[in-house]
C-alpha cells in the first residue's frame, strides 16, 4: 500500500461504515435551493472549491487493520454530478428528493453524489447526497460556509484540505477526553491546594491532608463516570410502538417553509426555554399524535430521541479539529420525549427539565466513545454495540445551526438550506432543524415502514409550534 494515496481512516469515521445496513444506509442528505444555478457555473464550482478537500477524491476501502482512504485514480466529476432539465412543481420535487435518498452510492467510487434540478418551481434544487464517515453534518456546512461567501462579488478566501493520516492524534484525543472527564476535579482541587494562601505553610501534615482531598476527588471523580456508564447502559429500551417496526429500506421525506426564527426566540424567551426544547417539544407533539392513532399506552409508553451534540468545543486545545476539516466529532444525548404529557407547556417544561440534566452529564463523551468503537470490534459483537444506542430511541432529532446571513453560491443566491440524518440501527424516523439567514426549516425522512405519510407528521411539528405561540 502506498502511503502516497492511503490513508487509514479514524475509528470515528470508520465507526459509520462499520454500523450500515442495506435498509439504513449511514448517508447524510443536503438540499440548497439556489437562484439561478445553471450546469455550466455549478461544473466549474466543484471542480475548483469542492475538489480542494482532498478525501472528497478517496473512497473508502476495508484492508487490513480497517479501513482506508484510497485515492480514486480514474475519478471523474462526470461521475458525480447528474441533472435533472425537466420542470418539477413542489410536489414533483418532494418525490424526486425521495427517489435520490433511496438511490444506492456505488462502493467503489467516492461515496457522494450531486444532482441539479435548475428549472425546479422556486428555483434551483441541488441535491447532495454523501456517507457519513466523510463529514457530520456540522463539518459539512463548514464547508459550505467556506466556499459560499456572503457577496455574489466575493471569491472564497480560505478553502480546501490536504487528507492526512491522523489516528495518532485520534488516540490522543480520546486519551485527553477521558482525562478531562476523570481528572478535571483532581486539577482543581490540586489548584486550589497549590494556590492557597489562607494560612501558613503547610507542613508534612498537611500535605497528607491535602494529597488525600485530591485522592478523595479523584475517587468521586472516578465513581461519577462509572455510575455515568451505568446509567446510560441501563437506560430502558424504548416501548413498542408504531415507530418500532422492522424496516422497508424504502424511504420518504419532505419539508416545511421557512419559518422565522425570531417565533422559536419569543417562545423561548416567554417561556424560560432553549430554543432546541422548543423544537423538541414540537417532535414530541407529533410523537404523540402518532401514538395515539395506536395500540401503545401513552400513559406508560418509554420514548427517547437520540439527539446529536457537538463536542468540538470540549476538547482539549491542539486536539479540536481545525477549522474546515471533515470528519465526526459528536456524541448523542437520549432525550426522553413526554408523549403522556397532556398539554403544550407540560411537554415543553419537561422536555426543558430533562435537557439540563444531559447538559451536565458525560453522556455525549461516553456515546462518541461507544461509537468510535464500533469498527474497532469484531463484527459478531457490533449489532449489540450498536444496540446500545439504538434500541433506546425511535427517532433522531437534529438542530443545526447554518449561516446567520444569506450565501452564495457559484454568484447565484442561496435561498434555503435544509438537510436530512441518518438512522442507525432499527431507528426509521428522522427529525432535522436547519436554521439559515433567520429563518429556519423543518424536515422530516421516514422508512414507509414507520410513516407512509411523513407530511402529516411535519404538519403536527408546525401545530404545536403554533400552540406554543398563542
Amino acid at each position: 500500500m502506498n502511503q502516497e494515496d492511503s490513508h487509514l481512516l479514524l475509528p470515528v469515521d470508520s465507526a459509520w461504515l462499520a454500523l450500515e445496513r442495506p435498509e439504513n444506509p449511514m448517508t447524510i442528505t443536503v438540499m440548497l435551493r439556489v437562484d439561478g444555478l445553471t450546469e455550466p457555473r455549478l461544473r466549474e464550482f466543484l471542480a475548483v472549491y469542492w475538489l480542494a478537500w482532498q478525501r472528497f477524491r478517496y473512497v473508502p476501502v476495508q484492508r487490513s487493520p480497517g479501513w482506508w482512504w484510497q485515492e480514486d485514480t480514474v475519478f471523474d466529476l462526470r461521475h458525480h454530478l447528474q441533472v435533472a432539465r425537466e420542470p418539477f412543481t413542489h410536489a414533483q420535487l418532494q418525490d424526486w428528493v425521495s427517489a435520490r435518498l433511496n438511490q444506492p452510492l456505488p462502493a467503489y467510487r467516492p461515496l457522494w453524489k450531486f444532482w441539479l434540478a435548475p428549472h425546479a418551481e422556486g428555483g434551483a434544487a441541488l441535491i447532495l447526497r454523501m456517507h457519513h464517515c466523510y463529514a457530520d453534518g456540522l463539518s459539512l456546512l463548514g464547508v459550505f460556509e467556506r466556499i459560499c461567501p456572503p457577496s455574489p462579488r466575493q471569491l472564497p478566501a480560505i478553502y480546501g484540505s490536504a487528507e492526512q493520516a491522523d489516528v495518532k492524534r485520534w488516540g490522543m484525543a480520546a486519551g485527553a477526553w477521558l482525562k478531562e472527564l476523570i481528572g478535571e476535579e483532581v486539577a482543581a482541587a490540586s489548584g486550589a491546594r497549590a494556590g492557597s494562601t489562607d494560612g501558613p505553610a503547610e507542613g508534612a501534615s498537611g500535605s497528607r491532608e491535602g494529597a488525600g482531598r485530591v485522592l478523595e476527588r479523584f475517587a468521586q471523580s472516578g465513581l461519577k463516570l462509572v455510575n455515568e456508564v451505568s446509567q446510560f447502559l441501563i437506560e430502558p429500551e424504548d416501548s413498542p410502538s408504531s415507530l418500532r417496526r422492522p424496516l422497508l429500506g424504502r424511504r420518504q421525506c419532505c419539508w416545511s417553509e421557512p419559518i422565522a426564527l425570531e417565533r422559536f426566540r419569543q417562545v423561548a424567551s416567554a417561556t424560560g426555554v432553549t430554543i432546541n426544547d422548543v423544537l423538541l417539544s414540537c417532535v414530541a407533539a407529533a410523537v404523540r399524535k402518532q401514538l395515539a392513532a395506536g395500540p401503545t399506552d401513552l400513559d406508560e409508553a418509554v420514548l427517547h430521541a437520540a439527539v446529536p451534540v457537538d463536542i468540538r468545543g470540549q476538547l482539549p486545545a491542539g486536539i479540536k479539529p481545525e477549522p474546515g476539516a471533515l470528519g465526526n466529532c459528536f456524541g448523542t444525548v437520549f432525550v426522553p420525549l413526554p408523549v403522556d404529557g397532556e398539554s403544550s407547556l407540560e411537554r415543553l417544561f419537561r422536555i426543558k427539565h430533562e435537557t439540563r440534566r444531559l447538559k451536565k452529564s458525560w453522556q455525549p463523551g461516553i456515546a462518541w466513545g461507544l461509537t468510535a468503537s464500533a469498527s474497532l470490534v469484531p463484527e459478531p459483537w457490533r449489532e449489540p454495540v450498536a444496540d446500545v444506542f439504538y434500541r433506546k430511541a425511535s427517532a433522531v432529532v437534529s438542530n443545526v445551526p447554518g449561516s446567520r446571513e444569506e450565501r452564495f453560491l457559484a454568484g447565484c443566491r442561496i435561498t434555503e438550506q435544509m438537510f436530512w440524518v441518518p438512522q442507525a440501527g432499527d431507528i426509521g424516523l428522522g427529525v432535522s432543524i436547519v436554521s439559515y439567514a433567520g429563518r429556519v426549516q423543518f424536515g422530516v425522512v421516514a422508512d414507509e415502514a414507520v410513516l407512509g405519510a411523513p407530511s402529516q407528521f411535519l404538519t403536527d411539528c408546525l401545530e404545536e409550534l403554533a400552540a406554543l405561540g398563542s
